[in-house]
């Protein structure tokens, strides 16, 4: 097995395209509590969303006491309720000011961001929490490299709010491995 590295800020702190891109085949793990094993599975779908001027975005209407996250710092979770009842987990990306996150939107084996995160027990408890190990929810590289031609980019889904030209844009990531990683 090939030694992993927790990705720090710094791979987060770039453009949400690039990172949405590049956490494609990367390790996202997860530890409940300190007598628990690690849990993790490789990251198969993310979306981005890119800032106030992208009308999908969270930050699209300004700072609020919900996404203030996504202005702060890169490396930083961002979790928020869905329809009332599905969690969803994004990764802050970019200089702080700049409001852009990626929505983790699937693993090998887990298909659809709500399930995703009741597999790993994700809630509100991670929110604004760092993307670290001592988080207990992290993200690894073990250089694994998904070639370029084994990602479908595409439009982003349930956006249609956000208007032909937004929910259009290329800002969606999946991966289907032909074996399960």
């Amino acid at each position: 097995m090939r030694k992993s590295k927790v990705l720090d800020s710094s791979f987060f702190n770039r453009s949400t395209g690039e990172v949405a891109r590049e956490l494609i085949g990367k390790w996202l793990c997860r530890r409940a509590s300190e007598s628990s094993e690690s849990f993790r599975m490789r990251i198969c779908e993310t979306e981005a969303y890119d800032g106030p001027e992208d009308k999908a975005c969270h930050a699209h209407r300004g700072k609020t006491a919900r996404n203030e996250v996504m202005f702060g710092p890169a490396g930083h979770w961002y979790v928020y309720l869905c329809y009332g009842m599905h969690w969803m987990l994004n990764a802050v990306t970019g200089p702080v000011g700049y409001p852009g996150a990626v929505l983790i939107r699937g693993c090998c084996g887990v298909v659809g961001p709500g399930r995703l995160t009741k597999a790993f027990s994700v809630n509100r408890d991670c929110d604004r929490s760092e993307i670290t190990e001592w988080s207990g929810l992290w993200v690894e590289d073990d250089n694994f490299v998904v070639n370029c031609d084994e990602i479908v980019i595409g439009p982003r889904i349930g956006i249609g709010y956000a208007g032909p030209e937004w929910e259009n844009k290329p800002f969606r990531f999946v991966w289907k491995p032909p074996f399960e990683a």
